[in-house]
């Protein structure tokens, strides 16, 4: 049974490409809110294929105290993947991480603790 972790999300984009043999790969980029007030910036590939949603070490990309450096982050690793997937021909609609998107998910996460 898969095991879901997926309470510190707060913004997420999944997009899906072709890995090198040609089989279909969804690469997930997401931002979470860690202890301390961190904000940390991860992406993975195919998680799907894994046992839990539980964020690797090896997942995270940026981890700092401002969300406005977390969400240039997450969007340059979002522009990123689209430009590799757009060369490889594939039509890619990601709309990208934005702070209005975020926060009310965090005074929702802030007050009702």
């Amino acid at each position: 049974m898969r095991r879901s972790s997926r309470e510190g999300r707060f913004a997420e984009r999944t997009l899906v490409g072709v890995d090198d043999a040609g089989d279909e790969e969804r690469i997930v980029l997401w931002i979470e809110r860690r202890a301390g007030g961190v904000w940390a910036v991860a992406r993975a590939v195919n998680p799907q294929l894994r046992e839990s949603d539980e964020t690797r070490p090896e997942d995270v990309i940026f981890e700092g105290y401002e969300l406005d450096d977390a969400l240039g982050r997450a969007n340059e690793a979002l522009e990123d993947d689209v430009v590799v997937l757009e060369s490889d021909g594939r039509d890619v609609d990601a709309r990208p991480f934005t702070r209005k998107e975020v926060l009310p998910l965090l005074e929702r996460w802030f007050f009702n603790r």
